[in-house]
């Protein structure tokens, strides 16, 4: 017999038990093939030992997660997110692929084979660029701000505003949060860390003893051109100066823009000056540059900087004079820019005639606004935008319109003739038109077809200058008639072409009232007509363009006073 018959026993259990375990396991590995690895949890969710279409039901479930919106939250608050403002993504196959990866370690399988858990981390990728951006966005709600230290004014008394430590996003910490917790479709909560304010409260005290005492020890007298002087006094200062972090541990005094130019703008303003345009005079008989000049205003930051060093480094019996600094302002057109516009001839010119006092009276002033527009290539003129209102506060007069297919009375009537002046200008010079819109009924002293209406608000005439050049508007006025000539460097030919009339109308009858603004009218009848403009190159006289526009004007109506 052996000498050590229960060494003997004890090896034959532990080789028998080793062998049970390595069929079990090797049963396990047959029986688990083609599944997920037993035990295992994905963001919550019990994913073990599944086929291929319980397994993509819990990928769905995780795909689903990764639409909503996300809650961050930290001690001071909560706020939800979309996915993509965070850069996070969901790996869908890579996480499957991680839980269909069986454990080599026989432990760990023999611990899923009686029930045991294992998490299972999502593949998931978070962009931190994102992460800090939204961050950025949110830090007023996740985290609490440090107070930094300051002074500030109460009338002409320095006050220090102490500093106190605050609290912020860990950032490191937050991205692996969210990589580790997004999924699990609860809020994730966020890791702060203190952070400490740039300003000591020593040296806040140093400043109110110091810098911010010296600033409003006396006035400051802001000196400007023509010559303008402005006292500011100390209390004034204090409402407009405080002091904060210059960056570097200590702190700066910082004039508020906007109340600073509330306080000294209106005072100042005299000594700004507005620039002068570049235009052009054809008073001479031909188009000559006027020169532009350059304007000047207040350089607001450069003054308060000055301002701040003048009030910190002087006492109140020394000069505190501000120098006011001033910047240029550029003219829009230039003299230069005006010199290369190429305005040199006369490229079309067209007048009415025939119209009453009053009208006329609506028509000069209309034409006065217009006298000098400059109209850039590539650039589009509106009638409406350029003159702007055109009522009784801006003397213009009662007078004749059409309202309604029929004469009417109201302030600025008139004003389409000259708008029929512009467009056939604007016409013969070949220039685009934009929009235009003929009378209601025909007007006999119009071109048929070739005419153009106005209404404040409602009805504009507008014109581009397709040409290489600028073109100048010159007008024109006298009590019997309305000219308007433009200028420019004449490159086109154009032709009218007026078409038959036809699909006449009858005219039909209308009554009103007797009174100022009914007139009577014996009508006319309405017709149908059209107008082709032939536009050429005046040096080659090739076609560069036909366009045919048909007009269906309505019959005028016989009106009645009664």
């Amino acid at each position: 017999m052996s000498r050590y018959p229960a060494v003997r026993a004890v090896v034959r259990i532990v080789v028998g038990v080793l062998a049970l375990a390595g069929i079990a396991l090797a049963t396990d590995l047959i029986l688990t093939k083609g599944s997920t690895a037993r035990g295992v949890v994905v963001a919550g969710i019990p994913a073990g030992h599944l086929d291929d279409a319980q397994a993509q039901s819990v990928l769905d479930d995780l795909a689903d997660r990764a639409t909503r919106r996300v809650a961050l939250a930290t001690s001071t608050g909560t706020v939800t997110v979309p996915p993509d403002a965070l850069g996070l993504t969901f790996d869908r196959d890579a996480t499957l692929e991680r839980l269909m990866e069986q454990p080599r370690n026989p432990v760990t399988r023999v611990l899923g084979l009686f029930g045991v858990s294992r998490t299972v981390e999502p593949v998931v990728q978070v962009n931190r660029a994102a992460v800090d951006a939204t961050l950025d966005e949110h830090r007023p709600t996740l985290e609490k701000a440090a107070v930094e230290g300051g002074v500030h004014y109460v009338g002409a008394t320095p006050v220090a505003d102490l500093p106190a430590a605050g609290k912020r996003v860990a950032r490191d910490a937050a991205t692996a949060t969210l990589a580790q917790r997004w999924l699990y479709a609860t809020p994730v909560s966020l890791p702060l860390e203190d952070f400490s304010p740039t300003v000591s409260a020593d040296v806040v005290r140093q400043t109110v003893a110091g810098a911010a005492t010296r600033a409003v020890a006396g006035p400051l007298t802001f000196r400007g051109t023509r010559p303008t002087t402005v006292r500011v006094e100390p209390a004034q200062l204090g409402s407009i100066l405080t002091f904060g972090p210059d960056g570097n541990g200590g702190l700066r005094p910082v004039i508020d823009q906007k109340r600073g130019i509330a306080l000294l703008g209106p005072r100042l303003a005299r000594t700004e000056r507005a620039p002068v345009e570049a235009t052009i005079s054809v008073s001479s008989g031909r188009p000559t540059v006027v020169g532009s000049r350059d304007g000047s205003r207040v350089d607001w930051e450069k003054t308060f900087d000055s301002a701040t060093s003048v009030a910190t480094g002087a006492d109140a019996s020394d000069a505190r004079v501000v120098e006011v600094a001033y910047e240029p302002v550029k003219p829009r057109l230039d003299t230069a820019a005006a010199n290369k516009l190429g305005i040199r001839e006369v490229v079309s010119e067209f007048s009415t005639s025939g119209f009453s006092s009053a009208s006329g009276e609506n028509i000069r002033l209309v034409a006065q606004e217009v006298d000098g527009a400059l109209v850039k290539p590539g650039a589009t003129f509106s009638l409406n935008t350029h003159t702007g209102p055109r009522g009784s506060a801006q003397g213009y007069v009662t007078s004749t319109i059409i309202d309604h297919g029929h004469a009417e009375k109201a302030v600025g009537g008139g004003i389409s003739q000259f708008a029929t002046t512009l467009y056939n200008a604007a016409y013969f010079a070949g220039l685009e038109d934009v929009d235009h819109t003929e009378h209601s009924y025909y007007i006999s002293r119009y071109p048929e077809a070739r005419e153009a209406t106005v209404f404040e608000g409602a009805i504009d005439l507008k014109f581009r200058n397709n040409s290489r050049t600028g073109i100048f508007i010159e007008t024109g006025w006298s009590p019997s008639g309305v000219t308007v000539r433009l200028w420019g460097t004449k490159t086109r030919e154009v032709q009218s072409i007026t078409g038959d009339r036809s699909a006449f109308t009858d005219p039909p009858s209308l009554k009103f009232p007797k009174g100022d603004n009914c007139i009577a009218s014996s009508g006319s009848r309405g017709f149908t007509t059209s107008n082709t403009r032939i536009i050429t190159d005046v040096r080659t006289g090739a076609e560069i363009g036909r366009h045919t526009r048909t007009v269906k004007y309505d019959p005028e109506p016989k009106v009645s006073c009664v």
